[in-house]
C-alpha cells in the first residue's frame, strides 16, 4: 500500500488537534472579519475555502450571507464539516492540485499556511493554476502564508510542548528550502510516535512568480492578521491578495 503524504496522515491524526488545541481561535475569526471589511464582497457572491479543514471559517463566511464551498483532502474533516451544510454551504473532498468548478467563484481563500505542502514545485504550480481556474475573470484569491525571512530569524530549533498527559518534543530546521518540523511523543498506550510537517520556504517573490504563471496579479500584501503593512523581515505573515486577469 502506498504511504500517505505527511499532510494526509498528520492532519487526520487525533494528535494534531491535541498539539494545536491552544491556537487563538478568536484572533483567527477576527482576521476573517477584518478581511471581509477590507474586501467588501457583494452579497450572494460565491466563495471557495481551499483546504477548509472541518469548515470553521467556511461556516463563518456563510454566516455573512455568502454562498460558500469548502474543499479539503481529508475525508474525516469533510465528514465533520458536512454536518453544517445547508443550501448556501457545501463541502467536498478534493485535492487542491486538481481543477474544481471552473470560472465559478468570485473569491477564493487559502487560510493559515495551507499551501506549500508538496515536495515538488510542479505540484505547487498545479495548485496555483487550479486556484486561478476556479475564479471568474477579475475574481480575487486571498492567501495567508508564513513570512520566510521572519520565521528564519525567529525560529526556535528545539522545544517541548506539554498538552495534558502528552509531551510533544519538536525539532525545527530548514532542509531543501522547506521548513521542517519533526514531532516526537508517546501516545496513551506508551507507543512512541513521530510525525513530520514540511512547508516550502516561499518568499513573496516566489508567490508572485507562481501565480503570475497562473494568470493572477498581486494587488496587495499585509503583514499580520490585523492587516498591518507588510515588512519583508519584520512581518510574521504574508497575507496576499491576487486578482485574476
Amino acid at each position: 500500500m502506498e504511504k500517505a503524504d505527511w499532510y494526509e496522515s498528520w492532519f487526520s491524526s487525533p494528535y494534531y488537534k491535541i498539539l494545536y488545541q491552544n491556537r487563538d481561535e478568536l484572533e483567527a475569526q477576527a482576521f476573517v472579519e477584518k478581511l471581509l471589511v477590507y474586501l467588501n464582497p457583494p452579497q450572494n457572491c460565491k466563495m471557495l475555502d481551499i483546504a477548509c479543514g472541518e469548515g470553521r471559517f467556511a461556516i463563518q463566511l456563510a454566516e455573512h450571507g455568502y454562498d460558500i464551498t469548502g474543499i479539503d483532502l481529508s475525508h474525516q474533516s469533510i465528514e465533520k464539516a458536512k454536518a453544517s451544510e445547508d443550501e448556501h454551504l457545501h463541502f467536498y473532498v478534493h485535492d487542491m492540485r486538481l481543477p474544481f468548478y471552473i470560472n465559478y467563484f468570485d473569491y477564493a481563500f487559502n487560510f493559515f499556511t495551507s499551501f506549500g505542502y508538496f515536495a515538488h514545485d510542479r505540484d505547487h504550480l498545479l495548485a496555483a493554476k487550479s486556484f486561478a481556474a476556479s475564479l471568474k475573470k477579475h475574481g480575487y484569491l486571498i492567501i495567508d502564508y508564513l513570512n520566510k525571512d521572519f520565521i528564519t530569524q525567529t525560529m526556535t530549533c528545539e522545544d517541548t510542548i506539554n498538552r495534558g498527559s502528552y509531551s510533544f518534543h519538536i525539532k525545527r530546521s530548514i532542509e531543501n528550502n522547506h521548513f521542517v518540523k519533526k514531532i516526537h511523543f508517546v501516545d496513551a498506550d506508551s507507543k512512541p510516535r513521530s510525525y513530520t510537517e514540511t512547508v516550502a520556504a516561499f518568499a513573496l517573490s516566489d508567490f508572485i512568480r507562481m501565480f503570475k504563471a497562473a494568470g493572477l496579479a498581486l494587488i496587495a500584501t499585509f503583514g499580520d492578521y490585523n492587516l498591518s503593512s507588510y515588512h519583508p523581515t519584520d512581518s510574521p505573515r504574508m497575507v496576499m491578495i491576487f486578482k485574476k486577469q
